[in-house]
C-alpha cells in the first residue's frame, strides 16, 4: 500500500532527524493524515508526538473557539459590506447582495453581520429558508426598502437549499 510506506518514511525522517514533536496545521484531511502518522509511531512504539492543529476559516469546529483566518474572513467581508452599503445607499431600491464563503456552518456570514450595523438580512445554511413565506426574506427586504430607499444582504453559501446539513463529527478528524 503506497500510503503506509509514505507514512512510514514520513515517520522515519521525523525520527533521524531527532525531533521529539511536530506540528501539522490544517484542516480535516490534513487531520486525518495527523491520526494516521500517530498510528505508525505507536505501532513501533516511538517516542516523540504528532500534533494536529486545526486551520479553517469558516470556524467549523466544533471544539475550537477561533480557528486561524477566521478573523482575518471577517475583516475582508467587512470590507466587502462596506463598499457594497456605501454602492447601494447612493441610489434608489439600491439592494446589495453579498454572497460569503460557507463549508458546514454560516458563521462567517453571521459574525459580518453581527459586527455591522449596516446588514439589514443574514441568510445562513444552519436555518431553513422560505423566501416567500408571510414575513420571510422576500417580505423583509421589501419593508426595508420601502424604509431605507436601499438594504444590503448577506448570504452564507448554500443558505437555503434545504438540504440535511450535518455538522462534522470528531471522527472525522
Amino acid at each position: 500500500m503506497p500510503g503506509a510506506q509514505k507514512t512510514k518514511l514520513l515517520v522515519d525522517s521525523i525520527q533521524d532527524q531527532g525531533m521529539n514533536q511536530v506540528y501539522i496545521i490544517g484542516r480535516d484531511g490534513t487531520q486525518r493524515v495527523v491520526s494516521v502518522i500517530n498510528e505508525e509511531i505507536r505501532r513501533h512504539g516511538l517516542k516523540f508526538a504528532v500534533a494536529g492543529m486545526p486551520k479553517t476559516i469558516d470556524n467549523y469546529i466544533p471544539v475550537i473557539l477561533l480557528s486561524f483566518g477566521f478573523d482575518s474572513a471577517i475583516e475582508e467581508a467587512q470590507r466587502a459590506k462596506i463598499t457594497a452599503h456605501v454602492e447601494f445607499d447612493s441610489i434608489e431600491n439600491g439592494l446589495g447582495l453579498m454572497k460569503l464563503m460557507s463549508r458546514y456552518s454560516g458563521y462567517i456570514a453571521m459574525y459580518t453581520t453581527l459586527a455591522s450595523r449596516d446588514v439589514d438580512c443574514c441568510l445562513i445554511l444552519e436555518l431553513p429558508l422560505h423566501l416567500e413565506a408571510p414575513g420571510g426574506p422576500f417580505d423583509y427586504i421589501e419593508k426595508r426598502l420601502k424604509e431605507n430607499r436601499h438594504t444590503v444582504i448577506v448570504i452564507a453559501k448554500g443558505a437555503g437549499q434545504q438540504k440535511e446539513l450535518e455538522a462534522p463529527s470528531m471522527h472525522n478528524f
